[in-house]
């Protein structure tokens, strides 16, 4: 006797006891379903057939939108790890001179932008030797630049955060590495009554690292720490 019948009765038991394996396999559901069409012939629509590939269509679309909110999610958390890692190594120094320099170093790196530069509004002359101490990290500039640098003209109401694509950046700004910011985001800092503001500025040469769709909560956060901390050297 062959063997065939034997394994197709096997076969046929072990469907009926776990029939899931079987609707759970999407490829051997349109194989089945496909065929039942050809059964059925040309002259038959099958509008169960119809609704089964709408809803198929349907569940497709949402592991769709399923798989990118988790990879929003995890992008998020990401995001959030990284700002917390800068400002655990901001708040690192003892020194202010080694406070900027991180900054434009160790942090600028942690939050993978190619460059960080504090922008403070000052009636100081910028050839001040301990302007010049602090390198290419420290920019003044006199009172009302911000503001005037982030309204481009619009006079609108100046923003906590600013994300924006550039063509290229500011030179006053970002010195000799203006030319190849391509996006940046501007950081509003207030130091409290009766000093002026500051501005920091975080350039990238990815023209999609910032954008202005993009959410601006981590960086405000980023921000309001970094008033906290020079407040401490400014007093």
């Amino acid at each position: 006797m062959s063997s065939k019948p034997e394994l197709e009765d096997t076969l046929r038991e072990h469907i009926i006891a776990q029939p899931d394996v079987i609707l759970e396999d999407q490829d051997l559901m349109r194989a089945l379903v496909a065929a039942n069409e050809r059964a059925m012939g040309d002259n038959i629509v099958d509008l169960r057939g119809i609704a089964m590939k709408r809803l198929e269509a349907r569940l497709d679309r949402l592991e769709d939108t399923h798989r990118s909110v988790i990879a929003a999610a995890y992008e998020n958390l990401a995001g959030t790890n990284q700002v917390h890692r800068a400002v655990l190594r901001m708040l690192d120094p003892v020194e202010f001179e080694a406070f900027l320099m991180d900054l434009g170093g160790e942090v600028a790196g942690i939050l993978r932008v190619d460059m960080i530069r504090l922008v403070l509004e000052t009636v100081q002359d910028e050839s001040d030797p301990a302007v010049k101490k602090l390198g290419d990290v420290l920019t003044v500039a006199e009172p009302g630049f911000i503001e005037t640098y982030l309204d481009t003209g619009r006079n609108t109401p100046v923003r906590p955060v600013t994300l924006r694509q550039t063509h290229e950046g500011d030179m006053r700004i970002y010195g000799r590495g203006a030319e190849f910011v391509r996006s940046e985001a501007c950081l509003m800092l207030d130091f409290g009554d009766g000093r002026l503001p500051g501005m920091l500025a975080l350039g990238s040469e990815d023209p999609h690292q910032f954008t202005p769709q993009q959410g601006t909560d981590l960086l405000a956060f980023f921000a309001g720490v970094f008033e906290r901390a020079m407040r401490r050297w400014l007093s």
